[in-house]
């Protein structure tokens, strides 16, 4: 069966791709559940964040690990108002202002519509 390919009904997702050095996994970790909280908490439908396994095709350097967040919403406009209201929150904002675990010039991010779902 075929499915509208509108947005506010499929749904919208961020992704985020990030390598980061294996002696930082338990702090990002702990990090990562904590923005993943802070996003539910606005809105956010789903926060997931994934430990890459078996990544034939992708290059991170000798001792990163590379990590994949997904977080789903229901519209580019409901990701756009739900992540507007986390990197203003005090928590979020002390996560930027902290030692950085992982050299953020290195993050692939971006938002995605849904245009298949079977």
């Amino acid at each position: 069966m075929a499915r509208s390919n509108d947005s506010s009904t499929d749904g919208y997702v961020d992704i985020y791709l990030l390598p980061i050095p294996e002696r930082n996994v338990a702090a990002y970790r702990e990090q990562a559940m904590l923005f993943g909280q802070v996003a539910r908490e606005y809105g956010a439908l789903r926060y997931r964040e994934f430990r890459g396994d078996d990544l034939d095709t992708f290059k991170v350097g000798d001792g990163d690990l590379l990590t994949a967040a997904v977080v789903d919403f229901r519209s580019r406009a409901h990701r756009d108002e739900v992540m507007a209201k986390v990197m203003c929150d005090a928590r979020v904002e002390q996560l930027a202002e902290a030692r950085p675990l992982a050299d953020m010039t290195r993050m692939s991010y971006g938002g995605f519509e849904t245009f298949v779902s079977a």
